[in-house]
């Protein structure tokens, strides 16, 4: 996961947490990367995702938005917080000056950042996850995979529109990628997750398209109905498309 010409993020994890060293200059050349990386950490699922921040040069203050930048990517789903390591007073205020830290808390130590990560309030999970070959019968082993899942942990009411948008994300990736789709499920507490990966950098975006006097309604429209919220958060691989439904989202 290189960051820059001369330094790479580099991965290891503390207990349940993943712990990211970054070096290198932070600047345009290096921010997607970085975000994606900080991304795709948070999107494995650790108990929080830290980032030590010590050997990361940034010319321009404002490139520390890239923290905040992926905290909004996984806000939602699937809500793992990120926190920053820098052992320079000066580098903290600067972070906090420029806002980041009040959406990701900076700490001198990695050991303070695992302390803190203790107050967050995380509720249990429970995750499935499924690698589908490419072709029609995608969509219908997913359907009896989320029949299964949510009929074990007792979100049966939520099959239907967990169904219908597993369908809508594998048909697009099916139709609108050359990979095969990677479905994940999730429940918490009273809502469920329902998200797909694939291999395609383009993310996933509505499209109405009109002609001859009628409107053909894509599947994202419908899934925008169908759902609490839903999004397209890049990882370093591809994308990953998620929907969150609730209880009121019951077919």
């Amino acid at each position: 996961m290189n960051v820059s010409r001369s330094g790479v993020v580099a991965m290891d994890r503390r207990g349940d947490a993943a712990v990211l060293r970054a070096d290198g200059v932070l600047d345009g050349s290096t921010y997607r990367s970085l975000r994606d990386s900080v991304i795709k950490a948070a999107l494995d699922e650790p108990k929080a995702v830290i980032i030590d921040v010590n050997g990361l040069v940034v010319p321009s203050p404002s490139a520390w938005s890239v923290f905040t930048s992926a905290r909004w990517h996984v806000n939602i789903w699937p809500d793992v917080p990120i926190l920053l390591v820098s052992n320079d007073i000066r580098e903290r205020r600067a972070i906090t000056s420029c806002g980041v830290a009040r959406y990701v808390p900076v700490h001198p130590t990695c050991d303070a950042a695992l302390v803190a990560v203790d107050d967050f309030c995380r509720h249990s999970r429970r995750r499935g996850r499924a690698e589908l070959r490419r072709g029609p019968a995608a969509m219908r082993l997913a359907r009896a995979m989320i029949d299964e899942w949510l009929t074990a942990w007792s979100c049966d009411h939520l099959i239907p529109v967990a169904s219908t948008v597993a369908t809508v994300f594998i048909e697009n990736t099916l139709e609108h990628t050359g990979s095969a789709p990677v479905l994940i499920v999730e429940s918490c507490e009273d809502t469920v997750t329902v998200a797909v990966e694939d291999s395609s950098q383009q993310p996933a975006i509505r499209h109405e398209v009109t002609g001859r006097g009628a409107v053909l309604v894509s599947g994202l429209a419908i899934v925008s109905v169908l759902c609490r919220a839903w999004g397209s958060t890049p990882t370093s691989s591809g994308k990953t498309v998620w929907a969150l439904v609730g209880s009121e989202n019951r077919l």
